[in-house]
């Protein structure tokens, strides 16, 4: 059926998740359709087809949907029979968000009942002042805002609000931006300025729903109110849970030099603050954030583009700790990252924060799903020493690390925001400045873009992209003033080339490659970003991966998994003077499994040379490891 997505571009409102007040505008969903077939269209289209419904599915049998129909009937119904965490309304939300933005892809009455029915579920527990939530506030229940760090009432209006957004820029206002609006009316006359109550919730998420629900409503409070609860992090006002940093609240946020605490907390607060900085022309908040995501990248980042090396408060650690068999890297961690970084992206039209963003699609978001849809990581270490056992198909895993992808967890926060990010994916892949457009990623797809003073940017994408680095514009004549394509030549690609129309090509530097002057006639542009095997080192400080080398292709790392080596991936010795081979879907490297010598004590006085046997040694892409069962895998290799 027809994009809805196609309609509201044409009426002016930008269906995409993130509408800066000012500065470069991401593509609408309309703007930039991802051919179905392509790398990325296939998760689309495995997000339609499955993702999305599985997600719906889980959350009427762990019975978080349910929770909406027990509060409608009393407060003896839910108190008696409410299932999972205080936080559990939040996943109905996302998956309407993300049901929101795949209306706004292709159109189906199936979904649009879907979410009718979910809305009204959520419109008929709302209370008359505004306030919503299943876990909190009527008899037999803690009282509203009882408990601010931990009850993440406030948190779940976030969501609430991001869903509303998705909603009312691909469909319209409806029942569920009337929600949203009443429960945002009933925050800001509950905590903002002069109410007597100064509070700030101990989930950042909010904050980003306030300030969107601002930009696509035009209601100027709702910024206002996110900027006041920013302003009033930071000094240590939270009961501790594990400390107050895990809060982000041991200091203000203009005063922290680096993303630190629980790692999904601190980019979505990261982001929040980027999105205020942007809209109210701050520019010393936005230096701020900058500094923030270029310390964080530059030493608590891992090579997947994962956040959060600490399992036991999902957390940042230190600089350079980032241990990879206990690696946290919560698959909501790279979601909100992406988050941050492409409004960071936007903001200063700089390519490294789409690099990042790309990074985490391809090694974290892609990692996640199943090949079915059916199952996912949370957490995304980057070695495994015991195979484990796979998780049973209709049974609930915990949340913490899972040996193979999961189909349901006990916190399930991941797969939804999984769906919500593939279903607004094409808004990923450019921004619109002026007369100048921006591809950020590369999927083949078709490119449509409204300009002002009447012209328009069209342009037909084919790429094999990330398996060939060869992305191929063909650029269509149009009406109007001529525009200017911005093609980002990623910070891995050296020797990058540019040719338009047939003539030499041109060596392209890291960065952003211009070709100006387009509109008037049909122009052929090719980009060839040399895609090649490559070893990459990490810094000494970082212990896992001291003496160890990894293998990237493009954005795409790999590992080695114990169905591809006759022995223990751990034993194993990289030759890094034989360069990397693509074969088969992977990479083949030339070393030896090391022969270990036995002994009754780890610890000998002098280093040993363990013998070993030459092989071939075949990688394969992080993101599809763990599909052919248990198994033993590693990123980091020794190396000669």
């Amino acid at each position: 059926m027809t994009s809805l997505a196609d309609r509201v571009v044409a009426s002016g409102v930008v269906a995409a998740p993130v509408v800066p007040a000012r500065g470069a505008r991401a593509l609408a969903l309309g703007e930039y359709v991802i051919d179905p077939d392509g790398y990325w269209g296939r998760y689309q289209q495995l997000n339609a087809s499955a993702i999305i419904d599985h997600c719906d599915a889980w959350l009427e049998r762990d019975g978080t949907i349910d929770n909406f129909r027990l509060a409608a009937l009393g407060p003896q119904a839910i108190v008696a029979g409410r299932q999972g965490r205080e936080f559990a309304d939040s996943d109905v939300y996302k998956l309407l968000e993300a049901m929101s933005w795949e209306q706004g892809r292709v159109l189906t009455e199936r979904r649009e009942r879907r979410i009718r029915e979910l809305t009204a579920l959520v419109a008929q527990v709302q209370e008359a002042d505004g306030y919503l939530s299943t876990a909190y506030g009527r008899p037999g229940q803690a009282a509203r805002y009882s408990d601010l760090a931990m009850g993440h009432e406030l948190y779940c209006y976030g969501h609430l609000f991001q869903a509303a957004v998705a909603r009312l820029r691909c469909h319209g206002h409806d029942q569920l931006t009337e929600v949203a609006l009443k429960a945002a009316d009933h925050v800001c006359e509950r905590f903002g300025p002069g109410t007597g109550e100064d509070g700030y919730c101990g989930h950042p998420e909010i904050e980003l729903g306030l300030i969107e629900l601002a930009r696509a409503t035009g209601i100027g409070r709702y910024r206002d109110q996110a900027a006041v609860f920013l302003k009033r992090r930071g000094y240590r006002r939270l009961k501790p849970f594990f400390d107050s940093a895990y809060f982000q609240d041991e200091l203000p946020v203009r005063q922290a030099t680096v993303a630190r605490g629980h790692a999904v907390r601190a980019v979505y607060l990261a982001a929040a603050a980027t999105d205020l900085a942007v809209d109210t022309a701050d520019g010393e908040l936005l230096d701020i954030m900058v500094t923030q995501w270029r310390n964080t990248v530059a030493a608590r980042t891992y090579i997947t583009g994962g956040m959060g090396s600490r399992r036991e408060d999902e957390a940042f650690g230190e600089d350079y700790e980032l241990p990879a068999d206990v690696a946290y890297s919560e698959t909501c961690a790279g979601v909100g990252a992406i988050q941050w970084s492409w409004r960071l992206a936007l903001a200063t039209g700089e390519a490294a924060y789409t690099d990042l963003v790309e990074r985490i699609l391809y090694n974290v978001v892609a990692t996640s799903p199943s090949a079915d849809g059916h199952s996912f990581f949370y957490s995304n270490p980057l070695a495994l020493r015991s195979p484990g056992c796979p998780p049973k198909a209709d049974a609930i895993s915990t949340r913490a690390v899972s040996s193979l992808r999961a189909p349901w967890f006990e916190v399930s926060c991941c797969p939804p925001n999984v769906a919500r990010t593939l279903a607004s994916l094409g808004s990923y892949m450019g921004w619109v400045d002026g007369h100048t457009v921006a591809l950020t990623q590369y999927a083949g797809g078709r490119l449509d873009v409204q300009l002002p003073g009447g012209g328009a940017a069209q342009a037909v994408v084919s790429t094999a992209y990330p398996t060939s680095g060869q992305v191929v514009i063909d650029v269509a004549p149009t009406a109007g003033p001529a525009w200017t394509l911005k093609l980002r030549v990623p910070a891995w690609s050296t020797g990058a080339s540019l040719s338009v129309d047939g003539g030499p090509a041109q060596t392209v530097q890291p960065g952003w490659a211009e070709v100006p002057g387009l509109g008037a006639q049909p122009t052929a542009i090719k980009l060839d970003l040399a895609v090649q095997p490559r070893f990459t080192y990490a810094d000494p400080r970082i212990d896992s991966a001291r003496g160890c080398v990894a293998v990237e292709c493009g954005p795409v790392v790999y590992c080695l998994e114990s169905p591809d080596v006759d022995g223990d991936p751990f034993q194993v010795v990289v030759d890094t003077g034989v360069a990397p081979v693509p074969t088969h879907g992977g990479i083949t490297l030339h070393g030896l499994i090391a022969v270990p010598a036995g002994s009754d004590w780890p610890y000998p006085p002098a280093p040993v040379a363990s013998p070993g046997i030459g092989t071939e040694i075949h990688l394969i892409p992080y993101n599809t490891w763990g599909h052919r069962g248990p198994s033993t895998m590693t990123v980091w290799l020794r190396h000669d």
